[in-house]
């Protein structure tokens, strides 16, 4: 399960795909209204995401947050990291966050295989998922 923040950075990012113009960068009080984000919440989210090399700021009379690069570019699974950590749901099955399981041993583990084919399913689901192909559902 994904948590609110990685959801609202997901919305944020669609929101932004679909509204962002040649000169015109997003405000985060238009997110935080349209996508119904707390506007504070939302501040961290964005500061993460423009941490991440996900989204560029401006200040002033015609500041907010632009992608920094095409929507097409950016996967789930990469804003879901940036957010959340790893995807698998198992540290032992984890690509970019492994961890051995305190409790057994790997190569024993009747649930591991379970598992890893979780990951990888889930993966594929959401490497082939961009900001760009949930924006042009919107």
């Amino acid at each position: 399960m994904i948590s609110n923040k990685c959801k609202y950075a997901i919305k944020a990012l669609v929101y932004i795909a679909n509204n962002e113009q040649d000169d015109m960068a997003v405000m985060t009080a238009d997110i935080a209204r349209e996508q119904q984000i707390p506007r504070k919440f939302l501040e961290i989210i964005l500061r993460d995401l423009r941490n991440n090399r996900i989204l560029e700021s401006r200040r002033g009379k015609d500041g907010g947050f632009r992608l920094l690069r095409p929507a097409s570019d950016i996967s789930l699974t990469e804003v879901m990291r940036i957010i959340d950590g790893p995807i698998a749901m198992l540290p032992c099955v984890s690509l970019n966050y492994y961890r051995s399981c305190d409790e057994c041993e790997e190569e024993a583990c009747q649930i591991k295989g379970v598992f890893e084919l979780v990951r990888d399913k889930t993966l594929e689901v959401l490497n082939g998922k961009t900001i760009k192909s949930l924006a042009l559902q919107g």
